[in-house]
Formats: structure tokens, sequence, C-alpha cells
């Protein structure tokens, strides 16, 4: 796994022993980031953008954010089994210092409360049997830490039929291979 495009494209990201993470395919982040920065339903410059990776696992889409040159990436995991991994990965970067990790659980009802800042985008990439996220986007939305014009971006399986409409409006919806990409909005 590697980077695929910005200042720090080409590079490795150490990918993890075990088989509770899930990191996010090159192809599906591909269209991910082409869908940011090319799709005329969304209005997020991501060279100003403060970016939210829930569920960061080791790293891949918030790292690949920092490459684009975000202005800041907050990486959000609980687990033990991977953390050491996303550290390493970030630290890999050497001179990056516009990021912070939170090793906290996205569950804790508090943890979208104690943000001083809103996010333009959020990012949600949660285990595919996690059957929460709605509550977690219902806390998004509660907490108001998505700007106006801002893009949440949830990876799913194919199979899943939530589509959060009752909270947020859906943009676009993706599919690739096993994947389901959501943009959601105010």
């Amino acid at each position: 796994m590697r980077i695929i495009g910005g200042s720090f494209k080409g590079k490795k990201i150490l990918e993890p022993k075990d088989i509770k993470t899930r990191p996010l395919k090159d192809l599906t982040k591909e269209s991910i980031f082409n869908i940011l920065n090319h799709s005329k339903k969304l209005n997020v410059n991501l060279e100003e953008a403060i970016v939210l990776d829930l569920f960061s696992g080791i790293g891949s889409f918030g790292i690949e954010c920092l490459s684009r040159n975000a202005k800041k990436v907050f990486f959000v995991e609980k687990y033990y089994g991977v953390l050491p991994i996303l550290k390493r990965n970030l630290s890999n970067l050497k001179l990056v210092n516009n990021y912070e990790i939170i090793e906290k659980d996205i569950y804790d009802q508090n943890i979208f409360e104690n943000f001083d800042t809103q996010f333009d985008i959020i990012f949600l990439d949660p285990p595919y049997k996690d059957s929460n996220l709605e509550m977690a986007l219902s806390n998004i939305k509660k907490t108001k830490i998505l700007k106006n014009n801002g893009v949440i971006i949830i990876h799913r399986h194919k199979k899943d039929k939530s589509e959060y409409s009752d909270l947020f409006k859906i943009i676009e919806k993706k599919y690739y291979g096993i994947s389901k990409i959501l943009f959601l909005s105010i």
C-alpha cells in the first residue's frame, strides 16, 4: 500500500498483520480523492481542509490528505493493535506536524463535544460489522462539528443498506468492488 498523490506520492504505508483492520484499498482511495477534487457537487478545498479521520486504522486516508496539503488532520483510533502502526506511518512522513492522534473510542459521548473546531471533511471507515454508525453521525450533527459546506465520507460494505438520509443529505454514492462510498452533507 502506498500514498497515491501529493508530496509523498509513492511512499509506502505500513500495514497491520492482523485481520481486524481493513485498510482502505488504493483504488477506492483514489476514487474518493478524484471525487473530492473534481465533483461539482462538493465545495471542499483539500489544501485548506481540516480533516477528521474516524476509525483511522493505519491512517491511509488522513495520510493521503496530509500528502495533498490538508491544513490539519485529526486521527481518531482506539484499537491498540493498530495504533503503533499509525504512529509509525505518521513519523515516517518526517517534518509533518499538522496532525493529532486521539486515542479514544468515537462512541464516547463527549469526544465530539471536545473539539473546538469544525471540519471540512469527516471520514468514517468503521469495521463492516459495526452497527452503531448512526449514533456517531447523530452526535456529529448534534455537536455541529461539520462545516456548512463540509462533507462526510463513509466507507461501508456494498451490501450495507444504511444511507443515513434522515440525518444528512446524500450527495454521491459510489460502489468499488465490495465497497460502498457515501458522500453526505448538511
